[in-house]
């Protein structure tokens, strides 16, 4: 699983996420016991890391 180094610098934004994804994300977050913040990032370093240009 991705390490998210602490003390990075940060922004708060908003986002409108169907019900269903964070409900998923939530359980996840909740099994490995992380933030739902720290899944977030993690999906999407992931993401960006990993997407075909």
């Amino acid at each position: 699983m991705l390490r998210i180094p602490k003390g990075y610098d940060s922004v708060s934004k908003t986002f409108r996420l169907p019900m269903d994804l964070v409900e998923k994300m939530e359980k996840l977050a909740s099994e490995n016991k992380i933030s739902l913040n720290k899944l977030v990032v993690q999906c999407l370093i992931y993401a960006i890391d990993n997407i075909m240009v």
